[in-house]
């Protein structure tokens, strides 16, 4: 399951040292025969206890305990130095010189992964932390089993790092799991405000039956009540595969239990229940009679299913602009880009842009939004919508809100064609404050027609925090 996290590029392993390899080295080069490491003064070649404990690493030599980690079929025997693991570990103390301490010269740990194991050996030893994707969920599991604080809180931060909608649901639940409340908030914020991204992720159909409740149940998450009731007949169908049961309509009521409740299905429009749940065979004849008298008769049935709509989440505002004008200069648009750059100081998802319509009368315009982080498009959106005449800023959105990383410059651009004369941005402002989030601004040198940092257009960031 691991391996699915992160399906799109794998970040570079992290490190807190840099004489690792030097180590490592060594050991291929010198420590691979132990008859040899014995016959040659190997300690007088590092000057630190660190260097001389990270030969130890994963060797023979001097080795008073064994592990056999894995499950049956996947074992692998690793070596290891009561005193070095004792040293890094509470949970080693223990075992190895604690009141009930046993004298085992091999010990089996069935739960851990040999590579998670030795990432987390390899932090004891070397005080080098190396995580990757495939691994860093099993190597937070062997990190709290042993109470190794330090790793954990990496594996936790990398995993924070790396969140994103694919794999939020799955990260959700193994942070409830593992009881790391701030990775288990982090998970939300991205659930909350990218809800049907996250519902259509592979990553969704592996969560357990708890974690599913926990999503269907949330108030605030961004999505059509059809895409949740899409996700869910999309996980009990999985968890009917799992189960090795056939996944009818009928199984996959029975895998969904009382969750199925927790969809909002009377809130949905009266077509969309029509032409999806209606239809799906999973509610009951009288459960759907009910749902469509509930929209269409005066005298309205009890219903099991929660009724009102969910309130979602309330974008905000980053306005950079502190006045506005039209009569100075005359801004036209004529199909050329207006752009700006910025940056944040913590995570958000920008939903869209707020922009400026005629300063003539009411017009429509067409507009092309798109956000990019080092030339690379993030999102992107084409829309027209309908300017009043008034100085007011109209929103053009874009299809699923887009996860801007903190102290990173991204860059906005619209593209707009209308014939009218347009407002115009002044007297704008480098830093703006909104909430818990900081924005910086800068030019960019995508904007070819005027705007920048102290006027022009995209007035206005709409996002989720």
């Amino acid at each position: 399951m691991a391996a699915e996290l992160f399906p799109t590029k794998k970040p570079a392993p992290v490190s807190t040292q840099t004489s690792g390899s030097a180590v490592q080295q060594y050991q291929q080069q010198n420590i691979s025969n132990n008859n040899t490491i014995q016959g040659c003064n190997w300690q007088g070649l590092y000057p630190s206890i660190r260097e001389r404990n990270s030969v130890m690493f994963n060797n023979e030599l001097m080795a008073d305990v064994h592990f056999v980690v894995g499950p049956p079929g996947g074992t692998q025997r690793v070596p290891g130095h009561k005193y070095v693991l004792a040293v890094g570990s509470s949970v080693f103390h223990a075992m190895f010189y604690g009141e009930l301490a046993e004298d085992k010269e091999e010990i089996r740990i069935p739960d851990v992964e040999p590579p998670s194991f030795l990432a987390m050996l390899k932090y004891i030893y070397c005080d080098e932390i190396d995580l990757c994707a495939d691994t860093v969920l099993a190597t937070l599991y062997a990190a709290k089993k042993y109470i190794v604080p330090h790793l954990a809180r990496a594996c936790v931060s990398f995993l924070e790092t790396s969140l994103s909608a694919r794999n939020a649901c799955v990260l959700l639940s193994q942070s409830c799991l593992f009881e790391e409340p701030e990775l288990t908030q982090r998970c939300w914020e991205v659930i909350d405000a990218q809800a049907e991204l996250a519902l259509r992720s592979d990553g969704f159909c592996d969560i357990d039956a708890p974690t599913l409740e926990s999503i269907l149940r949330r108030e605030t998450l961004n999505a059509k009540e059809t895409a949740l009731f899409d996700a869910a007949l999309r996980w009990a169908e999985a968890e009917c595969g799992r189960q090795g049961i056939v996944p009818s309509a009928e199984k996959k009521r029975e895998a969904l239990g009382k969750a199925l409740y927790l969809i909002r299905v009377p809130a949905m429009p009266l077509d969309d229940f029509a032409n999806g749940p209606a239809q799906s065979g999973v509610l009951t004849l009288a459960e759907t009679n009910d749902v469509f008298l509930w929209h269409t008769a005066a005298r309205k049935p009890s219903l099991l299913f929660v009724r009102e709509a969910r309130a979602g989440l309330a974008p905000q505002r980053c306005h950079r602009f502190q006045s506005c004008a039209y009569r100075s200069n005359q801004w036209r648009y004529r199909g050329r880009c207006d752009s700006i750059q910025f940056a944040v100081d913590r995570r958000v998802f920008v939903a869209g842009f707020g922009l400026y319509g005629s300063s003539c009368g009411s017009a429509e315009y067409s507009a092309r939004i798109e956000l990019k982080r080092q030339g690379v498009t993030l999102g992107v959106s084409v829309a027209k919508y309908f300017s009043d005449g008034s100085s007011s800023t109209f929103p053009v959105w874009f299809e699923h809100p887009v996860q801007i990383e903190p102290d990173t410059f991204h860059t906005a651009s619209v593209v707009l064609d209308g014939n009218e004369l347009s407002y115009f941005g002044q007297e704008g402002m480098t830093e703006v404050q909104c909430g818990k989030v900081t924005f910086q601004f800068q030019c960019s040198s995508d904007s070819t027609n005027g705007t920048g940092v102290q006027g022009g257009q995209i007035p206005e960031l709409v996002f989720y925090a």
